[in-house]
């Protein structure tokens, strides 16, 4: 597991480490690796901040922006870093009370750019509870244990594992669900929000879409997810960015993704 700089804080690096119980198990599982020791740092290291930086900005977070930004003008040349410089570059500019604002807009009140990665898999079925213990039973596997602070397909949670696991295993559940990060890439897009280039940076370290993951993400902008519910219109009738109507889904209070408490807030999440 390659570390974050010393730089950061520890509170931040805790974070984005969460509550590994044995972090060296990724050494153990034995699957061929075709990068480099140094590439595999370089990487865990963007997934680490990827993931960092689509966690809530509250008040940790926003005070280490110094920090973030400084470590990531110290990566080495990449497509995925300049996409990171892009959005610390607005991060850094913002005021704390209009990142919470815009956090909340993009990922709490908008199903097409929700953060849970099942959902667009799997929609509002009972097939989405299987994946979300399966994707759960992945991580135990692999010795890690999120504490429970957040659903296991909360992209921040996702990109956690592939960092500290590493390629093969550890970044299976971003391939996996490529087509639902395509989807809130576009819908990211399509609104102007600055997290398209957290969304942006991710893509570049997976596999090219193919046509049929073109084609199903297409298809997806079009119909909505998967839906056991009877009686509602379907999805994608109810303007830009939202797969139902305002109102019909009222999230949950935000749990804490990792061990550190996060800062007071009335903000509610994506959809569960």
């Amino acid at each position: 597991m390659s570390p974050l700089p010393a730089t950061v804080p520890a509170a931040i690096r805790s974070r984005v480490r969460a509550a590994v119980r044995r972090p060296d198990r990724a050494a153990r599982t034995g699957r061929p690796v075709l990068l480099t020791p140094e590439e595999t740092q370089d990487r865990a290291l963007l997934l680490r901040l990827c993931s960092l930086l689509l966690q809530y900005p509250d008040t940790e977070l926003a005070a280490a922006r110094p920090v973030l930004t400084a470590t990531v003008e110290a990566l080495p040349p990449s497509p995925a870093a300049e996409h990171l410089a892009a959005f610390t570059a607005w991060l850094t500019g913002q005021e704390p009370e209009a990142l919470e604002r815009h956090y909340v807009e993009m990922f709490d009140l908008r199903r097409r750019s929700s953060l849970y990665l099942t959902y667009y898999l799997h929609g509002d079925t009972r097939r989405r509870g299987m994946a979300l213990l399966t994707l759960n039973q992945r991580y135990r596997a692999a010795g890690w244990d999120t504490d429970g602070g957040e659903l296991p397909d909360h992209l921040p949670v996702v990109l956690e594992f592939a960092a500290l696991v590493g390629p093969g295993g550890g970044e299976a559940p971003l391939r996996q669900h490529r087509r639902g990060l395509e989807l809130i890439h576009r819908a990211l897009t399509d609104s102007d929000s600055p997290y398209r280039h957290v969304l942006a940076a991710l893509l570049t370290l997976l596999p090219p879409p193919t046509e049929a993951d073109r084609a199903a993400v297409n298809q997806l902008v079009a119909e909505g997810p998967p839906n056991e519910e009877v009686g509602l219109d379907p999805y994608g009738a109810y303007g830009e960015g939202e797969f139902a109507p305002p109102g019909t889904f009222v999230p949950p209070m935000h749990a804490p993704l990792t061990r550190v408490p996060p800062a007071p807030t009335s903000r509610t999440e994506g959809p569960r």
